[in-house]
């Protein structure tokens, strides 16, 4: 595939449209009272762009992560949040990887039509952070079903989502030849066991994401619904990260590109001792080196996704561009905060809000210190430190 059909123009410009019809008040108002984005999340929904990812035998468009990537750069470009719904995205394809043909005729069609939201994604846990061989929450075998107890922190969207794909234990760690070994993947019907084994507590943040912990007491769930075989559920997740990472990425090119926009307009615009702040090169040069950084990691984006689209090996390729691009949206949220002055704090101009957005992906979905070791052992041959 050429980079140019990275491009999608057709994608980008209907993208582009809808966005419009979402300016920065809409995102606002969300904001004063921690609102899910429902009008916007239903738009994208009904124009198809959240299920372009999906084979058309299973009701979704079937492109290319290419496709995927314009979408979500696009929606962040245009000041918009696809954090809303970006797992709608990606989330599946440990389903359409690893699921039976059954499962994935029982629910891709319902994700790719909208009726069924699979936004959830249940990893993180308190005591374990980034390290996940070390999760403890426990599913074991009763009859049909599986029965879970444990903890997840920091899982974005579980009161909006239908369905998640949970991470857990079935064999201790300690009974297992790897760390990684003894874990396994279940889709979670939510509808099913809120309430009922599951309570979804709001975890108040720094940005309006919509994140909760989870709490599983005696949580059954039909041994049905495990992805994958039993204790090989490291791999199910690993298959979905680098697509996540890769889509994530073109998030954080989306944000850069908002923000070397607004820096490079204000500065145009903006006149203090009689001439545009633009003109003064310790104003200008920093912009530019923010557009340089985000062209730069854009390509690397697009390198990733690439090589993920052939099916050939892109670990350290998507986490290589997840690191350069979220900095790069980071570096640019600097300088345009730092152009517009006490502006910049100013809400109505959509800086602040960004500002904090784009800095949750120097942490999220994977540290930046993690991407780097991985780098250092994997790329590099030095040992583990871990």
């Amino acid at each position: 595939m050429s980079s140019t059909n990275l491009n999608y123009p057709e994608i980008r410009e209907a993208v582009a449209k809808l966005c419009s019809n979402f300016p920065g008040e809409y995102w606002r108002a969300l904001d004063d009272t921690d609102t899910y984005p429902s009008e916007f999340v239903q738009a994208l929904t009904d124009a198809g762009f959240l299920s372009v990812l999906i084979p058309e035998e299973y009701g979704g468009a079937g492109l290319p992560i290419g496709a995927g990537c314009a979408i979500l750069e696009e929606i962040q470009r245009s000041g918009c949040n696809g954090g809303a719904c970006h797992a709608q995205m990606y989330t599946m394809g440990t389903l359409l990887r690893h699921g039976t043909e059954e499962q994935k005729k029982k629910y891709l069609p319902g994700i790719a039509e909208g009726s069924l939201r699979l936004q959830a994604f249940g990893v993180t846990e308190p005591t374990s952070g980034t390290d996940t061989t070390r999760i403890r929450t426990m599913a074991v075998r009763d009859g049909d079903d599986y029965v879970i107890n444990g903890q997840k922190v920091f899982i974005s969207r579980t009161e909006h989502s239908d369905l998640m794909v949970l991470l857990t234990r079935t064999t201790p760690r300690d009974e297992c030849k790897k760390p990684s070994d003894g874990m396994s993947v279940f889709l979670v019907d939510m509808r099913e066991v809120l309430g009922n084994g599951l309570t979804i507590n709001p975890i108040k943040t720094m940005l309006n994401h919509a994140t909760t912990e989870l709490f599983f007491d005696n949580m059954r769930v039909p041994a049905a619904n495990m992805l994958g075989a039993e204790g090989k559920g490291f791999k199910c997740i690993l298959d979905g990260m680098n697509a996540e990472r890769i889509l994530i990425a073109s998030e954080c090119i989306g944000d850069a590109r908002f923000f070397v926009e607004r820096a490079s307009a204000y500065a145009c615009e903006r006149e203090v001792f009689g001439r545009p702040i633009g003109q003064n090169q310790g104003v200008q040069f920093p912009i530019a080196r923010n557009y340089i950084e985000t062209e730069a990691a854009a390509l690397m984006v697009n390198n990733a996704a690439q090589l993920f689209d052939a099916g050939k090996p892109c670990g350290s390729e998507a986490n290589m561009c997840k690191l350069v691009a979220s900095e790069a949206s980071w570096h640019a949220a600097d300088t345009c905060l730092q152009t517009h002055g006490g502006f910049g704090y100013a809400q109505e101009y959509d800086i602040e809000r960004k500002f904090r957005e784009t800095r949750l992906y120097q942490t999220a979905p994977i540290s930046t210190n993690l991407i780097l070791s991985h780098v250092g052992i994997h790329e590099l041959g030095m040992p583990k430190s871990f």
